[in-house]
């Protein structure tokens, strides 16, 4: 919302809307950075679904942890406010290996390759209400 007038009553409704926004992006990070943490957490520790999840997309076993290493890498560099950014372009980076890895053993769209995209997606939607200036880096807004 632009605040075009001075009066106090237009300004506390951008400053509840934009707390609001805050309060959203936040629970959409949470959940999106819980179940990334989740999913390295199971490739870190060796879980055998993991292993034979990697093994079904056609990668050897041992790559599993390499995975779980550059996961956890990028969700910590994404979990600082100061790095966020960065860390979202590395965990976008990861989901589009996922997506290109599951398209190749042709895997069903909409619920295991698209996944990914989702994940992105409400990773991306969090940071934006987080950080709505963000939009203004991306061209996306004035």
């Amino acid at each position: 919302m632009t605040v075009t007038a001075s009066s106090p009553q237009h300004n506390t409704v951008d400053a509840a809307g934009s707390r609001a926004g805050r309060r959203a992006g936040i629970a959409v990070s949470v959940l999106v950075g819980a179940f990334l943490v989740f999913d390295a957490l199971g490739k870190l520790a060796g879980a055998s679904q993991a292993e034979e999840g990697t093994a079904m997309l056609g990668f050897p076993q041992g790559q599993t942890l390499v995975m779980g290493i550059v996961l956890t890498i990028c969700v910590a560099v994404w979990a600082i406010p100061r790095t966020a950014v960065l860390g979202a372009l590395g965990i976008t980076a990861y989901l589009g290996g996922a997506v290109t890895a599951n398209m190749r053993v042709e895997a069903p769209l909409f619920s295991h390759t698209l996944f990914a995209v989702y994940v992105g997606v409400l990773l991306w939607a969090g940071l934006v209400l987080r950080r709505p200036h963000l939009l203004t880096v991306a061209g996306l807004r004035r």
